[in-house]
């Protein structure tokens, strides 16, 4: 299809750039079918879902991987960490400006830290640090990995508010460099009213990389090709869905990190037959034939990105574009600190 079919104009003063108080967004539902849309607070989502359907949620916890340290001229250079290659010393990671970060160079953090640019390939950097980038010490030197769109002064400290809103309250595993934004709305009493009205919860864990970002430069979506993932299921998620999908209840998806990660295993073999450990770059565009989710909770997705090609494949494009057309003209935020969509 032709990317073009994804775009919208956003007004810039719609990008949420401050985390409200948690769950106190707007939610915007819309019927997939019909495309008819209602409006409510984020405080109603239990009330949209049913005794005995299946909430499943992305318990990836968000790593503090930007990183400020000066080169040998004491110049500003950001380290984007994006994973380790062996153990906690070498990693992958993106510089900017990449002109400071060349082969060879060296790169001074706060609490004594060196690194050393060993590579650069394909844009990205091969970085290997003098200590090991153990939790306790990555929390303390690291920044929180707010996306592109969100405007923070570049080497300010990180702000405690940031850290915290860009965080679930359900994180546990620490793998992602972004964080799934569908669950940020949640809090603890959120989850206590779903489990109160007989909604069950399961969790999986998809490493959010910083390719959630990455911009559609093709002029077809064929034409593009979507990072790689790597997703973790746990054997009571699949047996949870399995069970919920075969007595007709719904399986209800927190984000398009758990619907690409269900749709991705359901097409596997062995999906339900044990633990699944498994890399993906299932690339969803309308035409897809969904086998996993019923519902979708996500929010608003930037312009001809491949998360809002997801949404339009799950609710059709039509519906999609004008939920959004009309999201704007009442004021609703967009993008990771923004309102919420839940779609069924």
């Amino acid at each position: 299809m032709k990317v073009s079919l994804f775009d919208y104009f956003l007004p810039p003063g719609r990008i949420a750039q401050e985390a409200r108080p948690r769950g106190g967004s707007r939610l915007l539902v819309l019927d997939r079918k019909s495309g008819a849309v209602a409006h409510r607070k984020f405080a109603d989502f239990p009330e949209q879902l049913s005794a005995g359907d299946l909430v499943v949620r992305n318990d990836v916890r968000v790593l503090p991987a930007r990183l400020y340290g000066r080169d040998p001229e004491g110049r500003l250079v950001e380290i984007f960490l994006l994973k380790p290659l062996d153990g906690l010393r070498r990693w992958e990671a993106l510089a900017k400006p990449g002109r400071r970060a060349r082969p060879g160079r060296l790169v001074r953090f706060d609490e004594g830290v060196v690194a050393e640019v060993e590579d650069a390939r394909e844009g990205k950097r091969i970085v290997r640090f003098d200590k090991d980038l153990e939790q306790p010490l990555l929390e303390r030197i690291g920044r929180t990995p707010l996306p592109p769109y969100i405007r923070r002064e570049p080497g300010a400290p990180d702000r405690r508010e940031d850290r915290e809103a860009y965080q679930t309250v359900f994180a546990r595993q620490p793998l992602a460099v972004a964080a799934p934004t569908a669950g940020l709305h949640f809090t603890d009493e959120h989850l206590a009213a779903l489990s109160a009205r007989g909604v069950s919860v399961a969790d999986l864990t998809l490493a959010v990389g910083a390719g959630t970002f990455k911009p559609v430069t093709a002029d077809d979506t064929e034409d593009h090709t979507l990072d790689a993932e790597e997703v973790w299921i746990p054997t009571e998620t699949a047996a949870a869905a399995v069970r919920a999908r075969a007595a007709g209840r719904r399986v209800v998806a927190v984000g398009t990190t758990v619907t690409r990660s269900l749709e991705a295993a359901v097409a596997r073999a062995d999906f339900g037959k044990g633990d699944l450990a498994f890399s993906t770059g299932l690339f969803i565009t309308p035409g897809f034939e969904f086998r996993a989710v019923d519902a979708l909770l996500t929010n608003f997705h930037l312009p001809r990105s491949t998360l809002l090609m997801l949404v339009c494949a799950f609710a059709g494009r039509e519906n999609v574009l004008a939920a959004y057309e009309e999201a704007i003209r009442l004021g609703y935020l967009f993008y990771s600190f923004g309102d919420a969509m839940f779609i069924a």
